[in-house]
């Protein structure tokens, strides 16, 4: 448990509320009735049967939920005791809550949900990183502000990152490169000779022995990936970039190296150049993809940081204790190699209630936004659809420098959800506020350029 929930007074269980009773938000219903601290007094999605569900798969009866359509049904079910289902977020208004947690996945709906629940009162947990990397900064400014607290959750890897940043930092030691791994590893399997990634397996390459175990694991490193695996997707862009703006770090490059590795070579891998490495500068964020054999474990969607060592003699004992470390014992990989979902959020909860702290960074800022390429032309008309992983097909996500919307530069990547073109566009372009139809009268928009205004950019 971190310093911030074992401090600060314990009064009793506090209530609240889920918003988005999926994947993410069930894991949390299913560990919150474990935490004596904390009581789910309310389940909110537009998917009644979902909500129901997922109390169910939690242990909770039928006599434990009631369903109300409107606000004075959910506080006549809470001061019963019960768990009120909800479809309308706005029906969370004035009830005897003491946060939110937002997991809808829905960056237009989040972005909603949380100044509103701000409006409410009520400390705000933040779930959806696709409307965190847009106006986290803006969200968090309105909480202080209101004496509450907007935090990124435990379990996911942003917040996860961020602690284990602040724990080496803590103790001295310079942060070369944080990152997490992607949430597929690559498995190599020597006796079928195959890879399999994203449950697809393919034939790996004459030669793929030498790759795996290299007396230098960089010099070939590019080798090792099969261009019909994806590596990096767009939700670890966009972890990445909020991680650098919660912070302080930013990406070597806009595309992030995102190279195929083993985990004892991170320490190597993610090095200067001049010793080894691929970076051109330290302190950045990236990812990797894990290669691994069938028998190893894995480290799909762990978090990890490699630090700079007082001296190569001191890294060398370190790393005689179990870190990996650098063949020139100048740096470590410290390694969390679990995320638990909504199984975690407890400690952001408890952290924001006890000690009025987040479990993110102390000042974020919007250093950097995810922003679309174009993979091909495009024409006027057409139109952005989020595909899976939170994608758009057409685009190659990128982490460029933050630029205010009215500015003329490039569009955040999660604004585009239901745009459409209004001119044609070539391939190879990173795509503007005025290349695209807009939503100016969302709260997603509203934030963002309150945020622009606020001084929080750069």
């Amino acid at each position: 448990m971190t310093d911030q929930t074992r401090s600060g007074p314990r009064a009793g269980r506090s209530p609240y509320a889920l918003v988005g009773a999926g994947e993410f938000g069930a894991t949390l219903v299913a560990q919150s009735r474990r935490i004596p601290e904390l009581a789910l007094a309310a389940v909110c999605d537009r998917d009644v049967a979902r909500a129901k569900a997922a109390l169910a798969a939690g242990g909770y009866d039928g006599e434990a939920i009631r369903v109300a359509g409107s606000r004075a049904e959910a506080l006549a079910a809470i001061e019963a005791g019960r768990i009120a289902i909800l479809e309308d977020s706005a029906l969370l208004a004035d009830l005897p809550l003491k946060a939110v947690v937002e997991a809808t996945g829905d960056p237009f709906g989040a972005a909603a949900v949380a100044d509103q629940a701000l409006g409410f009162g009520y400390h705000v947990a933040m779930a959806t990183k696709e409307a965190e990397v847009v106006v986290g900064p803006e969200l968090a400014r309105r909480a202080k502000a209101a004496g509450l607290v907007h935090t990124l959750v435990e379990g996911d890897q942003p917040s996860l990152l961020c602690q284990l940043i602040q724990r080496a930092q803590a103790l001295g030691f310079p942060v070369v490169a944080a990152g997490k791994s992607t949430e597929s590893d690559y498995v190599y399997d020597p006796q079928k000779r195959t890879i399999t990634a994203w449950g697809r397996t393919e034939h790996a390459p004459d030669g793929y022995d030498a790759l795996f175990t290299p007396a230098d694991p960089v010099a070939r490193i590019g080798e090792r990936v099969n261009p019909s695996l994806p590596t990096a997707t767009v939700p670890d862009h966009t972890e990445m970039t909020i991680v650098a703006n919660q912070c302080g770090l930013q990406p070597d490059t806009a595309a992030m190296h995102g190279p195929v590795a083993r985990t004892a070579e991170l320490a190597d891998v993610f090095g200067p150049k001049d010793d080894g490495g691929i970076l051109s500068r330290s302190g950045v964020v990236d990812v990797f993809t894990c290669l691994r054999r069938p028998d190893e474990l894995s480290f799909a969607g762990g978090v990890f940081v490699v630090v700079e060592t007082p001296d190569p003699a001191t890294g060398r004992l370190l790393a005689s204790k179990g870190m990996p470390g650098s063949r020139s014992g100048r740096r470590l990989m410290l390694h969390n190699p679990v995320h638990l979902l909504g199984a975690e959020v407890g400690l952001s909860l408890l952290s924001a209630l006890r000690t009025g702290r987040g479990t993110g960074g102390e000042a974020p800022r919007q250093r950097f936004d995810v922003v679309g390429r174009t993979r091909t032309a495009l024409k006027a008309g057409h139109r952005f659809t989020l595909g899976r992983r939170h994608a758009f097909p057409d685009l190659e996500p990128l982490i460029q420098p933050a630029a205010a919307l009215s500015g003329g530069g490039p569009l955040p990547y999660y604004l585009l959800p239901g745009a459409a073109l209004l001119r044609d566009v070539p391939a190879g372009h990173t795509l503007t506020a005025a290349d695209v139809s807009t939503t100016p009268d969302s709260a997603l928009w509203r934030l963002r350029e309150a945020q622009d205004g606020a001084g929080l950019l750069g």
